[in-house]
């Protein structure tokens, strides 16, 4: 791991889920950090939390116990409004269905981050028509979600994370339901952008192959993860 300044830490993190008498411990005390140029993915079986650990890392969900911090900050102590702010600036997300809102075009899905957080919206557009000729999708701008298939669709994704050269990205099976071809190409996008601007990288996988081609591997085995 390398030297520079955390950015991303979780400390004693624990998650439950209760509903009535049911009382199920899904992380139980996760430790973490994560710095500059960092690439992890986090491997386990199915159900072991993983995608619950990566919603917790980004603030989109609060723990039961511990605390995940951003450059310092708790998410547990910030507002809905503050935690939406630091998202923006600091975090992408790819998750293994695009979630793009399907009323937009592509290019205005990719601005969106940017346009939220008050670029201006000439400059905006330019930033994410560069993003979609980097994923090869120069000829689809001006397309909706439901005029793209699957793979364009998640590339449009994969720009729109990176559109803020976020300092981390958080990647939830981003290559899921692709096949293999399409899933090359968006692994490589997100270790070109790990590479290029420093930006660390947290992949959940089932894929071992993806997984033994990041710099460290974490299985989450019983609430915890473990270094493998």
């Amino acid at each position: 791991m390398s030297d520079e300044a955390v950015i991303l830490e979780a400390r004693a993190l624990e998650r439950r889920f209760r509903e009535g008498s049911l009382d199920v411990a899904v992380l139980k005390g996760v430790d973490l950090e994560v710095r500059r140029n960092d690439q992890l993915a986090i491997v386990g079986a199915s159900g072991s939390g993983k995608s619950t650990l990566l919603h917790l890392l980004g603030g989109l969900d609060l723990p039961t116990g511990g605390q995940v911090s951003v450059h310092g900050q708790d998410w547990s102590r910030l507002s809905d409004a503050k935690r939406g702010t630091l998202r923006n600036q600091y975090l992408g997300f790819v998750y293994q269905f695009h979630h793009l809102l399907p009323e937009f075009t592509a290019l205005e899905n990719v601005a969106m981050p940017l346009m939220i957080r008050g670029d201006a919206t000439r400059s905006a557009m330019a930033e994410a028509a560069a993003w979609l000729e980097r994923v090869d999708l120069s000829e689809r701008v001006g397309h909706k979600p439901s005029e793209l298939s699957g793979g364009e669709r998640q590339r449009v994704a994969t720009a729109r994370a990176m559109v803020t050269r976020p300092q981390v990205i958080l990647a939830d099976e981003p290559t899921g339901n692709l096949d293999r071809d399409r899933a090359q190409r968006v692994f490589t996008l997100l270790q070109e952008m790990n590479r290029e601007t420093g930006t660390a990288l947290i992949l959940v996988t089932h894929d071992p192959a993806l997984a033994a081609r990041m710099d460290r591997t974490l299985t989450l085995v019983d609430g915890a993860l473990v270094e493998s």
